[in-house]
């Protein structure tokens, strides 16, 4: 079945590397796949356009069914393969009700770390304002603090959503794991840094790894002072 699937990605996409993830825990290993550079505007190629009319990655297709939002991507192939891999949505309402409200909280943790990591990027050099990075960063602690609480409310060596691995888990964990790497100080989310050590040894995230971590595990300290 993996082999009808056609994945459009790039190294470090937090969407890219959630569906990637959830490829791995569904066992649909040996899909094909092309990389991408943002920074080249390799995304902008024709292949791409002609599937994915916002132009963005990942571009996902199954045979004739074409599926862009990552989100979206990774419950469909939750749904299509539910008995296959590991089970990432639970049956009970309430456990879904949890996956489903962390996986789309996620959003905000990724805004967030975005709005201080790549502030100089985002923002034109005349716009930029040393009181509004400070603003950002102070919201983006408060949203540590937030994710920290879950956690320590669900207990030591729990998951997003719970004692299981689960769609919350896939979603959530390419964001996390950019607070390490940009050398975010633990203090300021030491749960969620437990959890990332916990995590970052599955299978699934091992095998779909950024490719350009892997050659540089070392990035930028663009988290360091906040």
């Amino acid at each position: 079945m993996a082999q009808k699937m056609m994945l459009y990605w790039s190294s470090g996409s937090p969407p890219c590397w959630r569906l990637m993830i959830a490829l791995e825990e569904k066992k649909l290993q040996g899909y094909k796949h092309k990389l991408l550079s943002f920074d080249k505007k390799e995304h902008q190629c024709e292949e791409v356009k002609a599937l994915n009319p916002r132009v963005q990655l990942p571009t996902f297709k199954h045979g004739d069914l074409v599926v862009n939002e990552s989100f979206a991507a990774c419950l469909y192939l939750e749904s299509a393969f539910k008995s296959q891999g590991a089970r990432l949505i639970p049956e009970d309402p309430a456990e879904q009700a949890l996956v489903y409200q962390r996986m789309f909280e996620t959003d905000n943790l990724q805004q967030k770390m975005y709005d201080v990591a790549y502030y100089e990027w985002f923002v034109p050099e005349g716009e930029r304002h040393e009181s509004a990075l400070k603003r950002n960063k102070e919201t983006l602690v408060a949203e540590l603090k937030l994710w920290d609480g879950y956690l320590e409310k669900m207990g030591k060596g729990s998951f997003l959503a719970g004692k299981d691995f689960t769609m919350a888990d896939v979603v959530c964990f390419p964001v996390i794991a950019y607070f390490p790497r940009f050398h975010c100080p633990k203090e300021k989310c030491p749960r969620l840094m437990e959890y990332y050590e916990m995590v970052k040894d599955r299978p699934s995230i091992k095998a779909s790894w950024p490719p350009h971590w892997l050659e540089n595990p070392e990035g930028p300290d663009t988290l360091k002072n906040l």
